[in-house]
């Protein structure tokens, strides 16, 4: 039986997220199907954290990775924003932390599994960095899309989402990928609206898998023609603080089956108005800082313009 090797990032905030996303992937594993979970961090509780290692099964093997050192020599240069931890960043350094890996998938923890991840997993690279499905919300939004073609220089629709990624270790490895993301990082101070996403949207640029969106259907809307295989509750579209939100229902079902329940909708029920004033603001600021961005002249696009060179592609316009 082959085993999936499955990355997450989480800190102690995301612990109770995460639990969600973790009992929804074994809940739907087929039957032939094993699993390999490591959980990357920079320290976790120990409660929180052997609640979700007792889940592990027969099928099902689940471990924590601690990351602090590769962390250590960048940590002052991580851009963050709003809700955005470091754990954003760990995605980067699977390459050099797992060489025993060719291919993994990595999962953000604010997502609902809802299909077996073999057929996630089989997609064919070839010599692709990634396989990744646009982006809804940057796609939803006249600034956000602006800010992708002007603020990075792509066109708004091969924006990829960094939540659900199929990971080309090998091509990672050959290509340099972590060392010119330090380089870039280290260099530069970009101001970003999604920061390791941005970075991977440029480094891997023309050399993406556009995913089928239900792969990852974002809690924007419902607007998918199906049963979506994975929902992901990205930006502000958490049902845990909205009670309105799409495929909402879908998140509540894996969570009562948690020892996260109760503490999930205590933090639903405590999310007042001063909650939502705070996201209000955030928004505005978001929208602020997106067009700001977009005017700089110190940006992804208008700075890396020739400046460095990034993989090649054969072709960008492939889907699975």
């Amino acid at each position: 039986m082959h085993s999936i090797p499955v990355f997450f990032s989480c800190d102690n905030n995301y612990l109770p997220f995460l639990a969600v996303s973790v009992r929804s992937l074994i809940d739907n594993l087929a039957p032939d199907t094993a699993c390999d979970i490591h959980i990357l961090n920079t320290g976790l509780e120990r409660s929180g954290v052997r609640d979700i290692l007792n889940m592990a099964t027969d099928r099902v093997t689940i471990r924590t990775v601690d990351v602090s050192n590769q962390l250590k020599p960048i940590a002052d240069r991580l851009a963050l924003r709003d809700y955005y931890t470091a754990s954003i960043y760990f995605r980067l350094f699977i390459p050099s932390l797992f060489p025993q890996y060719h291919k993994v998938i990595y999962l953000d923890a604010d997502i609902a599994v809802n299909a077996d991840l073999s057929g996630l997993y089989r997609v064919p690279l070839g010599n692709r960095l990634v396989a990744a499905a646009s982006d809804e919300v940057i796609a939803s939004c006249k600034d956000f899309q602006r800010y992708a073609e002007e603020g990075l220089g792509i066109p708004y629709r091969r924006y990829f989402n960094s939540g659900v990624l199929v990971m080309n270790l090998d091509q990672f490895r050959i290509q340099k990928i972590e060392e010119k993301f330090i380089h870039l990082l280290t260099t530069h101070r970009f101001e970003t609206v999604c920061p390791d996403q941005d970075y991977l949207n440029i480094l891997c640029r023309d050399r993406v898998l556009y995913l089928d969106q239900g792969w990852n259907k974002m809690s924007v809307n419902e607007d998918y023609n199906g049963i979506p295989m994975l929902v992901h509750y990205n930006m502000f579209y958490k049902p845990w603080l909205y009670r309105k939100i799409s495929y909402g229902d879908l998140f509540w079902h894996y969570a009562a089956r948690t020892p996260y329940h109760s503490r999930l909708c205590e933090i639903l029920r405590s999310f007042g108005w001063q909650g939502k004033l705070k996201h209000a603001i955030a928004k505005r600021r978001l929208h602020q800082s997106v067009k700001r961005i977009c005017r700089s002249k110190e940006n992804f696009r208008r700075v890396l313009t020739g400046e460095i060179t990034l993989p090649s592609a054969d072709s960008e316009e492939s889907h699975a």
